[in-house]
């Protein structure tokens, strides 16, 4: 098993030109880190969100996550959905569909009470953007490879990424 801490960067990591990061740069456990750059959230041109003043969570191998603050978000189009997940580092996520569309799944998560040193992304929400169109700065975001993730990658990223093929022993 590999153990990757971001204190090294791996031979077959890509090499980040300049104004790009390589996510094996990023730390573990994660860094959150406050962001002034645009992002936008809808989906088939409904307004789900959008915000200047997001939060960043870099976290080794995976694209950056955007969290959105809780103002900015439209919550006369997102429901409640039944569950939670854990994370490790964040603590307990709560999720939400599209209203009158529960059938999508989650689109988006939210982590109240996380735990201590990630505090600040408690009143935050972030979206999947494989099921979302999300932006940050007018660039349209990929969504980070595989089922779970929810990491948005721009050509400010370089990876690998965690969630490719061959990468479930990271």
């Amino acid at each position: 098993m590999w153990e990757f801490t971001g204190n090294q960067r791996p031979d077959f990591a890509c090499l980040p030109l300049e104004g790009q990061e390589s996510v094996w740069d990023y730390p573990r456990p994660p860094a959150l880190v406050a962001s002034d750059e645009r992002v936008d959230v809808s989906i088939a041109g409904l307004n789900l969100a959008n915000s200047c003043r997001t939060l960043r969570v870099l976290e080794t191998a995976h694209p950056p996550t955007y969290y959105i603050p809780e103002e900015d978000v439209n919550w006369k189009a997102l429901n409640n959905m039944v569950g939670s997940s854990f994370c490790e580092w964040k603590g307990t996520a709560n999720y939400f569909s599209l209203l009158n569309h529960a059938e999508l799944g989650a689109i988006a998560w939210q982590y109240r009470n996380p735990v201590a040193s990630f505090a600040r992304l408690d009143g935050h929400v972030s979206f999947y953007p494989g099921l979302v169109e999300c932006s940050v700065q007018g660039q349209r975001v990929q969504a980070q490879p595989g089922t779970f993730y929810g990491g948005w990658i721009t050509d400010r990223v370089v990876g690998p990424f965690k969630g490719e093929p061959g990468t479930s022993h990271w």
